[in-house]
C-alpha cells in the first residue's frame, strides 16, 4: 500500500493585509536590505491603480534582484499574498506589484535616467 508524500503546511498570514501595513513591511524590508535613496510617494486621490508607491535603489544588478525577490518573499510570508514582478532578470529595474504598494527598484543610474519621482511627487518636492 503506498502512502501519499506530506505536503508541506501552507503558510498562512502573520498579519492582516491593509495597503499602510503593506507599505510598512516593503519600507522594513528595503531598509534591512541596505537599499539607499528610499522615497514613498501617497498615491491616494491621485491615482487607482495603487495606494502608495516606493521608489528605491541599489548599488548593483545583483542587489536589486536580491532585494526584490526577498521582498516578494516577505510579503508573501507575512501577508500571504503573492506579487508581480517584471525586470527581476537584468537587474537595472525591477518593478513589484503588490497591488496597493507599488516597489520601483532601480540601480543608480537607471533611476537618475527614468526619474520617476518627478512625474508622481508635487512640483519642488525633488
Amino acid at each position: 500500500m503506498e502512502t501519499a508524500a506530506p505536503t508541506a503546511p501552507r503558510s498562512r498570514p502573520t498579519q492582516t493585509l491593509t495597503s499602510d501595513a503593506l507599505l510598512d513591511a516593503v519600507l522594513t524590508s528595503l531598509n534591512d536590505d541596505k537599499a539607499e535613496e528610499i522615497v514613498q510617494i501617497d498615491l491616494r486621490g491621485k491615482t487607482q491603480m495603487a495606494d502608495h508607491m516606493v521608489i528605491a535603489s541599489g548599488r548593483s544588478s545583483r542587489q536589486v534582484a536580491a532585494m526584490s525577490e526577498k521582498l516578494a518573499e516577505r510579503v508573501k510570508e507575512t501577508f500571504g499574498l503573492t506579487v508581480r514582478m517584471e525586470g527581476k532578470d537584468s537587474g537595472d529595474w525591477v518593478l513589484i506589484d503588490a497591488g496597493d504598494v507599488i516597489v520601483h527598484v532601480f540601480r543608480p543610474e537607471v533611476r537618475e535616467f527614468y526619474q520617476l519621482e518627478k512625474m508622481w511627487l508635487p512640483a519642488g518636492s525633488v
